[in-house]
């Protein structure tokens, strides 16, 4: 088990899966790191690193590559990118990724989360996803998902992302990682 005291939660502070991370490492004393930029909407006000221009700019993505990569086509809305590049920020400041949401047929993540699930795999991380339709936890194995029982956070610095629609075996899934993953 690690030390609650010495990790560190890096997200984006969003609705939903985001936020109830967030809520969770305040309360096991967790720190927390929110990634966020001008015009980002928020949840989590605990933790906020404000990403300048120039910082976003260092986890700039060719929209024309993450479309092709995700199997779908993204907006090419300034915002959007924006958070694209916030996810890699999260993303890269993480040594483990945790990711709540759908793994689809073509074994990417549903929604914009998928990006961080990607960004993980190109980056070589431990990759942990609850699939909420499937009420599972799967680990990202070199090429292929592999399902997993009972996982843990394995690294002081993890980061967390997800669906906005987080349901109630989502948020129980989070809630018992945490128990396993942490003394107080």
């Amino acid at each position: 088990m690690l030390d609650a005291k010495q990790c560190v939660l890096y997200s984006g502070g969003a609705a939903g899966t985001e936020q109830f991370f967030g809520a969770l490492a305040e309360s096991w004393g967790i720190e927390e790191v929110n990634y966020s930029f001008e015009g980002h909407q928020m949840e989590r006000k605990r933790g906020v690193r404000v990403l300048t221009s120039e910082e976003l700019a260092l986890k700039d993505v060719s929209l024309t590559y993450v479309s092709k990569l995700m199997n779908r086509e993204y907006t090419r809305a300034p915002l959007f990118r924006k958070v694209l590049q916030s996810i890699c920020w999260q993303v890269s400041s993480g040594n483990q990724i945790i990711v709540i949401g759908a793994i689809q047929p073509d074994d990417t993540v549903k929604g914009g989360t998928g990006w961080g699930a990607e960004f993980a795999k190109i980056c070589n991380k431990p990759l942990l996803v609850f699939d909420q339709p499937r009420d599972a936890w799967f680990v990202w194995q070199k090429d292929a998902w592999e399902p997993v029982s009972d996982p843990v956070i394995e690294h002081a610095h993890f980061a967390a992302t997800g669906t906005r629609f987080l349901e109630a075996n989502g948020r129980q899934a989070i809630q018992d990682l945490f128990s396993r993953s942490f003394s107080r």
